[in-house]
């Protein structure tokens, strides 16, 4: 039996409650009312109806619901409905408590909505307006990000009320598309402190733009990007086409969007690798303190790290590696890559002589002639070695030496220490291949170089500028890092060679190595046994600096990999997919479907995402399909992917609306028989004028 103060609440003011049951019901039961109790009699069926709703009411009143004439005919239409549903258990579920109210689902179908959030990952709410599919996933948003399950709420809806042409309306473009995305605004002001929101945009964890600007993660169409036959304009690219995941492996390319002129920034790393990019371009990147706690990496937009790339005047963030070295196709080569390693870094191929070979190590002369058939090296006094051809009986001397013939093949016939480079099928061959020709190169001109109490890197020292650049390239595709600086020919002391000055004739470039721990960087046994005594360490790449870089025309490209990620310039790994996000798509139905797709395949790992539309209010020019008609038809039934359909049953708005939204449903199907009338009379029309 409720208390006096209970049964106020119950009644409503005024007996304003009472009065709605009554009219429910009409004359079939009478309600009688003196003091707490209630007496109810009529038929079975309706009094055992209307007992139910009383306890319903009392329940919804015990978990904190404010009863309401809507409330009550809501909670009528559960009982009398088919589901078993109970209203207390509906109506009371919290999604968000914030400034002094409690949003919760008022229906039925809009519980079950709020469930499917929590429970899939894509979400479609498709109904009329005012059944709270918006407003509901932007509660669930900021509650998501309350409870820190996601980094960043992003909002979009496309502006095709302007056709996405908003080139002439007057203002700015912030000023162009905020009547499309007011209604965001205004439910994200119901539900966060208004004096935060601007902090929270301007750091990036809350982003509203308008769908055709959402994909402006890009890069300049200049911007060269890794395919499995080396780099390419990233403008050039087309759907199908193969370009390099963070996996080493090729992965094909899903969408192209150009995105017209941006602003672009120049983004380089601490070991001296750039790109450029616009300034919502993603970058997964992680913290000293992300690793230090094992957490994994998270995606800022260029434009978030700017001015903040530094924690204590230490470098801020860390960019990830390749996790496996770049697949390129095997091809055969006309030599063996050690020993075309060993040649560029020690050996005399200027084509005028018979090819020699320096070193102080006779397992370096060993291993070379091992490697070269037809080839016998003859040690000839101190570190010098000659490389003669084998000559078998019968043969004249005018034969041409193996080695010569292939450097000539090669372009290497006559190359000196400062124009010497690796061929480009040594380059772009397979990872095998790639490392055989640094390890040549690291045990003839490179060493480990250990200091106390840190690991060992790695140190080459060439005169070629495109050799430096040669082996920038092998060893990145080999997931590792190399910082480089010029040692200038100007300034330098000479060396001495018996007892004699030795002028230097060139630049030096000295480049420092970390490879990863699995790859072995030399051969040689000395060398080796030096390295695998202090360790390699890890190879690290943290950003260094963001800088403006003018403007250019952009393009975006999808990939089908499963982290996103691609191989820029550099072999700096970018990507432009959304992870750690809560997603909404509001008016969906003005989508094409290409936009549908283009949103629906940037979805990352530890995101949501939330549709919703009304298929019954398509702004889209005559002729064009909705995305969000026709996603229904290719997407319904795969996992993890759920529609969830209102309708004017759960209109939350003034009760006119729900009358509105059911007279056009009605006249909605009148007009689908006369227009069928309509096309068979024509049809007839058209027989008899035969």
């Amino acid at each position: 039996m409720p208390d006096d103060h209970s049964m106020v609440s119950l009644l409503g003011s005024r007996d304003e409650l009472l009065h709605v049951i009554e009219q429910a019901f009409g004359d079939g039961i009478d309600i009688h009312v003196r003091g707490n109790e209630i007496t109810v009699t009529g038929p079975e069926a309706e009094t055992d109806l209307v007992s139910r709703l009383f306890t319903e009411m009392l329940a919804l009143l015990k978990g904190g619901t404010q009863l309401t004439p809507d409330a009550v005919e809501r909670s009528l239409a559960m009982l009398r409905g088919e589901s078993g549903a109970r209203p207390a258990e509906v109506l009371t579920l919290d999604v968000l408590s914030s400034r002094g109210r409690t949003i919760r689902p008022k229906t039925l179908n809009q519980r079950r909505y709020v469930d499917a959030i929590d429970k899939h990952t894509i979400v479609f709410g498709i109904g009329p307006a005012g059944t709270g599919k918006t407003y509901l996933a932007m509660a669930k948003a900021v509650r998501a990000l309350q409870d820190k399950q996601v980094n960043r709420i992003i909002l979009t809806r496309p502006a095709v009320e302007a056709g996405e042409r908003l080139g002439f309306l007057p203002g700015t473009l912030y000023e162009k598309i905020d009547p499309y995305l007011r209604p965001l605004y205004d439910a994200l002001h119901d539900m966060v402190d208004p004096d935060s929101i601007p902090r929270l945009m301007a750091a990036g964890t809350i982003e509203v733009a308008p769908l055709a600007y959402m994909r402006g993660r890009a890069q300049p169409i200049f911007t060269r990007v890794l395919t499995p036959e080396g780099f390419r304009p990233i403008g050039e690219l087309e759907v199908g086409d193969l370009v390099m995941g963070s996996n080493g492996k090729p992965t094909p390319v899903l969408g192209v969007y150009p995105q017209g002129e941006k602003e672009i920034f120049r983004l380089t790393a601490q070991d001296g690798a750039s790109t450029l990019c616009t300034a919502d371009h993603l970058w997964s990147v992680r913290t000293r303190a992300d690793r230090r706690r094992n957490k994994p990496n998270r995606v800022l937009e260029t434009r978030e790290m700017i001015g903040n790339l530094r924690a204590a005047h230490a470098r801020r963030y860390e960019l990830p590696l390749l996790d496996a070295p770049v697949h390129f196709p095997a091809r055969d080569v006309p030599m063996d890559a050690y020993a075309l390693g060993l040649l560029l870094g020690d050996g005399c191929l200027t084509g005028s002589t018979t090819p020699s070979f320096s070193t102080n190590d006779p397992e370096l002369a060993g291993a070379l002639e091992s490697l070269l058939p037809g080839v016998a090296v003859r040690h000839r006094r101190g570190p010098d070695y000659v490389l003669n051809r084998i000559a078998e009986p019968g043969q004249v001397i005018t034969i041409e030496n193996p080695v010569t013939g292939v450097m000539r093949r090669l372009g290497l016939c006559g190359s000196r220490s400062d124009t010497k480079f690796i061929p480009a099928e040594y380059l772009h061959n397979s990872a095998e291949v790639r490392l055989g020709v640094l390890q040549g190169l690291l045990d003839a001109d490179g060493g480990p170089v250990t200091q106390d109490a840190r690991t060992c890197r790695i140190q080459y020292t060439t005169t070629s500028r495109r050799l430096r650049d040669d082996v920038l390239f092998l060893v990145r595709s080999l997931g590792g890092v190399v910082y480089h600086r010029v040692r200038p020919l100007a300034g330098r002391a000479p060396g001495r060679a018996k007892g004699r000055a030795v002028h230097y004739r060139h630049d030096a470039f000295i480049l420092d190595l970390r490879l990863p721990p699995e790859i072995v960087p030399f051969r040689l046994e000395r060398k080796a046994e030096k390295y695998r005594a202090a360790g390699g360490g890890r190879p690290m790449r943290f950003i260094d600096s963001i800088e403006p870089a003018g403007k250019a025309e952009a393009v975006c490209i999808q990939v089908a990999a499963a982290d996103s990620l691609y191989v820029t310039e550099d072999f700096l790994l970018t990507h432009n997919t959304l992870n750690d996000s809560f997603i909404i798509l509001d008016e969906a139905q003005n989508t094409s479907p290409e936009q549908m797709k283009m949103f629906l395949t940037r979805l990352g790992f530890g995101s949501k995402v939330v549709v919703t539309g009304d298929v019954t209010q398509v702004d889209l020019p005559n002729g064009q399909q909705s995305g969000l008609r026709v996603v229904q038809d290719i997407l319904d039934g795969v996992d993890d992917i759920h529609f969830c359909r209102l309708d004017s049953r759960d209109v939350v708005r003034h009760k006119l609306v729900t009358d509105i939204v059911d007279a056009y449903n009605r006249h909605a199907e009148q007009q689908v028989p006369e227009l069928q009338r309509d096309a068979a009379g024509r049809g007839g029309s058209r027989k008899r004028g035969r």
